[in-house]
């Protein structure tokens, strides 16, 4: 009785162990548009962001975009961003390129430290009026599948 006793202990203490691995890393992701029109006018705004961590890395990415269009033309604005850290490898990029017709902007960060990785990537478009963006973000520690999360918004007419 008491053997069995003791390989139950162990059980729910590895258990538990295993359990709090499963934890240790985390993804998420967030999104918001929204557009409004009038007969002379219209406006379009979105973007979305998204991070991830594990073991003591990290890494985030957002992008942002907006459109406006009335009597005297249209403008538009896009922004980007990420960041790694806490790994042996940090990187992290953004590209913004872009025309009269559209812009576009795509951000990556990823953290590395051996098996262990976080990761986001981030795009955000701003073309005829509308936004849309997508994002994301991954984590993954040895022993488990990666935790994953993926935003994508849009909007505009």
């Amino acid at each position: 009785m008491t053997a069995h006793l003791k390989s139950l202990l162990l059980a729910g203490v590895l258990t538990a162990g295993v359990g709090t691995l499963a934890l240790a890393q985390s993804a998420s992701t967030v999104g918001s548009a929204g557009a409004s029109s009038t007969p002379t006018s219209s406006s379009a705004t979105g973007g979305s962001a998204g991070s991830a961590a594990a073991g003591g890395t990290s890494a985030s990415t957002l992008g942002t975009g907006g459109t406006s269009t009335g009597s005297s033309g249209t403008s538009s604005t896009i922004g980007s961003a990420g960041s790694a850290a806490g790994g042996t490898s940090d990187r992290s990029s953004t590209h913004i390129n872009g025309n009269d017709n559209n812009l576009h902007g795509m951000s990556k960060a990823r953290a590395q430290d051996k098996g262990t990785w976080s990761d986001s990537k981030t795009r955000t478009k701003v073309h005829k009026g509308e936004v849309s963006s997508t994002t994301k973000s991954m984590s993954h520690e040895p022993g488990g599948p990666p935790v994953k999360s993926t935003t994508g918004v849009s909007s505009g007419q």
